[in-house]
């Protein structure tokens, strides 16, 4: 169980100070900085600690691959962020892996709806000679065509390893059918896409979507603030800013679908809208989905397998993005418990919000998260990622203090009565894949 949101859609940076003071009462300062091109920098000192890591979210996901009128293949967000990798500045692709593993760096980069993320980590003392390698990557990638064709390999293999998934197969299906294109594309993109992309494509990808406003650097761990401040300057100050793009929304659906698949078990996975990151009644949405299904003794998991026995795995998972968010639920099982799965786990949704929360769940929910959050905060890695998508989300950074107090103050009627919000099936999207349809509700 953790606190952590998905990345959804893009916004205008909020008009800032450029410098924020950070008052005494906060234990552990947040400094942040807005860069003239738009660049955000939030930084955050962790004693004791030996590492530092950063996460850059830069707007350049996939839902842009249709921006503009563009309509690049499906696929493109992901390629371009496996390409700026081989090679950048005046290191071919060699030497730049190599010179990220002399100073100990693990990295990764990955397409997700709206945002790239670069992220990495190493000690302390290599946090700036870090910064300077990934800087030419962001912004001085060779793009050597010879390695356009194995990154497309890459992409191919992941895309036939995800059909051998279909626990995968079934959230990425199910997120194109509850969200509006594009935020529920999925990043792997698909196979026709995939093989359609040029390496002119990708260029104009890089061109046009990777851009200092609307991207958020992330910094945490053993690092000096006014240093740091100075090197993100000197390093990416320079990055000319480019023109918002215009992303084009279209419907999403259908609300009730099965995949015909030549499978051993059923997936069965189910979507409803959830209140957005920025709502009043978050941590009460956060809570009502912990207990339906964030835990070993939540209720679905209760209720499907331990009392039925109909099948290993079924959970429930939040997932935000900035302005809409989503319930997820999902189940694996076989063909002749399928039905009976699906019906269990929509009686447990509407269970919930008929019968509300009793104390001691809500007691269970909140040790559960409250040790996931604590847990994650140790790692400087997790929190430069946290930093990052706090402000995404918020324009802020919460302190731990403010999301523990949130949580200890939630009451079993507060989250009783945002979990009655979810009862009606109206806006469920149920979607499953196996060698047989299942029966809907109506």
């Amino acid at each position: 169980m953790r606190l952590d949101t998905v990345d959804s859609t893009i916004a205008a940076t909020p008009n800032l100070l450029t410098e924020v003071p950070v008052t005494e009462s906060t234990p552990s300062p947040i400094h942040q900085h807005v860069y003239p091109n738009g660049l955000v920098l939030l930084a955050e000192t962790m004693p004791g600690v030996q590492s530092a890591a950063f996460t850059m979210l830069l707007p350049a996901g996939v839902a842009y691959e249709g921006a503009d009128g563009l309509e690049l293949g499906g696929g493109a967000a992901t390629m371009t962020a496996e390409w700026i990798t081989r090679g950048a500045g005046e290191r071919d692709s060699r030497e730049f892996l190599t010179a990220l593993d002399n100073l100990g760096v693990s990295h990764a980069e990955s397409a997700q709806t709206l945002h790239t993320s670069v992220a990495a980590a190493t000690l302390g003392r290599n946090i700036e000679p870090a910064l300077e390698l990934f800087a030419d990557m962001v912004l001085r990638p060779h793009f050597d065509e010879e390695e356009v064709e194995p990154i497309r390999a890459l992409c191919m293999q992941n895309l036939r390893s995800l059909e051998d998934d279909p626990g995968s197969k079934v959230i990425y299906e199910l997120r194109r059918r509850h969200f509006p294109d594009p935020w529920g594309r999925p990043s792997p993109g698909s196979a026709e896409g995939v093989a359609s992309l040029s390496p002119a494509d990708l260029r104009r990808f890089w061109e046009r979507y990777y851009r200092p406003n609307g991207a958020i650097l992330g910094v945490a761990g053993a690092i000096e603030w006014p240093r740091l401040r100075d090197t993100v300057g000197r390093l990416f100050g320079g990055w000319p800013a480019r023109p918002e793009p215009t992303i084009h929304e279209r419907a999403a659906g259908p609300s009730r679908d099965h995949l015909i698949r030549e499978t051993q078990q059923i997936q069965i996975a189910l979507a409803r809208p959830a209140v957005t990151v920025d709502s009043p009644q978050y941590y009460a949405a956060r809570a009502a989905v912990a207990i339906l299904g964030g835990y070993s003794s939540a209720r679905l998991f209760t209720e499907v397998r331990e009392k039925r026995g109909l099948c290993y795995s079924v959970y429930a998972s939040y997932e935000g993005h900035r302005d809409r968010a989503a319930l997820l639920c999902y189940a694996g099982t076989s063909a002749d418990r399928a039905q009976q799965t699906l019906d269990v786990m929509i009686a447990e949704l509407k269970r919930l919000g008929s019968e509300g929360i009793a104390a001691e769940e809500l007691d269970t929910m909140r040790a559960g998260l409250k040790s996931s959050l604590i847990m994650a905060q140790e790692s400087s890695m997790s929190r430069s990622g946290a930093l990052a998508s706090d402000w995404y989300f918020l324009g802020r950074v919460r302190p731990l203090e403010e999301i523990a107090a949130a949580l200890d103050a939630l009451t079993p009627e507060e989250v009783s009565a945002y979990a009655a919000t979810l009862a009606s099936t109206d806006e469920l999207t149920i979607l499953t894949l196996g060698p047989n349809a299942l029966r809907m509700p109506s």
